[in-house]
């Protein structure tokens, strides 16, 4: 394990004991086994290591999402398996980092100020992911999207999905609840905006014929 691997997991133990407010460079390095000076020399001050600890958690629950859609599409699940198993595995890695910390709710509001510009980055890298992943499952089992829909487009609605959740869920917590309910959520969503490329048309019924004959004639 190289210095930098080790201080950044001795902050994140730092930061979900103490919270953002509460820690300090000094306390990081007591648990990294560095002296104050040893951990500067990779980070300049408590706001870069927490900017650290972030962008390492965020690169983790990309690389968890990624895993999960290829896990889900080699087992043969249907787009709504594949997306809810990415998406979870996504909010699953970042939620599970921070369990257990009284400091929660005050970690995830430190993220938005002290690295709003890593969130948007992610959001992004998220995003675009995802639309690959719904591009790639909707060619490879012939489906497609209602409404002029694109990719990209469903990709949002999911986002916005996950935000209606997470107003009902703080912090994502408690993470098993938020995850049920957020599956729930995903899969109505998924089932009104994909249909078979080639559906069958319905039967046309034609009108019966009236008869021409009066009544009173013979056949």
């Amino acid at each position: 394990m190289g210095p930098r691997t080790r201080i950044l997991d001795a902050a994140m133990l730092v930061f979900r004991r103490q919270g953002f407010r509460r820690s300090s460079i000094e306390q990081a390095a007591d648990a990294a086994g560095l002296t104050r000076q040893a951990l500067y020399h990779h980070f300049k001050s408590k706001e870069a290591l927490f900017r650290a600890v972030i962008e390492r958690l965020h690169e983790e629950a990309l690389a968890a999402e990624i895993a999960a859609a290829g896990t889900a599409e080699k087992a043969g699940g249907s787009l709504a398996d594949i997306v809810v198993a990415s998406v979870s595995a996504k909010l699953g890695q970042l939620a599970a980092s921070l369990d257990g910390s009284p400091h929660v709710e005050e970690l995830f509001s430190e993220h938005l100020l002290q690295a709003r510009d890593l969130y948007q980055k992610y959001a992004t890298a998220y995003a675009e992911q995802l639309a690959a992943t719904i591009t790639r499952v909707c060619r490879k089992q012939d489906l497609v999207l209602n409404a002029g829909m694109t990719p990209r487009d469903l990709a949002r609605c999911i986002e916005m999905a996950v935000n209606g959740t997470k107003s009902a869920y703080p912090a994502m917590q408690p993470a098993g609840a938020f995850l049920k309910d957020l599956e729930i959520m995903l899969r109505t969503l998924i089932a009104g905006a994909v249909g078979p490329a080639n559906k069958p048309r319905a039967a046309i019924v034609k009108p019966a014929k009236k008869s021409t004959r009066k009544p009173g004639d013979r056949r």
